[in-house]
Parts: C-alpha cells; structure tokens; sequence
C-alpha cells in the first residue's frame, strides 16, 4: 500500500484511476490483494463500468496494481484478482 500518496499524484493520473486506486486500497487484504468485480465498484463509486475498467488499465499501465484473472472450479469467469504494488 502507498501510506503516501504522492506517487499517485505525481503520476498526473486521471481522477478515475485514483478512485479506482482508492477502492482498492481500501478493501484490499493483509497481502495487498483484493477482487471486487468491476461491477460492483461501478456500483459502490457511482461511475460507469468502462470508467472503472479505464482507471483499471490506467493504474496497470503506471505499475500501481497487477491484474490477475480467476475462474471459477467449472472453467466460469470470475472477478479479477487485484494486487496492490507496494514499491
């Protein structure tokens, strides 16, 4: 987890990815990880699916979250794992 969020703003993020960031960080368990789907985030920050799946790929692309898909034990999809990158 970044205590200080300076990183985060030097990176001139958009603002979707930063509330995305913060989403995740706050529900994210002892080993930096959580898996919110991306609809359920929608839903909780009041912003449209494709919002939260751009502040995803924003966040990925400048190294501040690792994205792991899932399945489910009969091949189904599921939400993705997301890791928060502590360095």
């Amino acid at each position: 987890m970044i205590r200080d969020h300076r990183k985060l703003y030097e990176a001139k993020l958009p603002r979707r990815a930063l509330l995305v960031y913060l989403y995740l960080e706050d529900r994210m368990d002892s080993e930096y990880k959580c898996w919110p789907s991306v609809r359920t985030i929608a839903r909780d920050l009041n912003v449209s699916e494709d919002t939260v799946c751009r502040g995803i790929k924003d966040l990925k692309n400048k190294g501040f979250i690792r994205v792991f898909r899932r399945r489910r034990s009969n091949g189904a999809n599921s939400s993705n794992m997301y890791e928060i990158i502590t360095k």
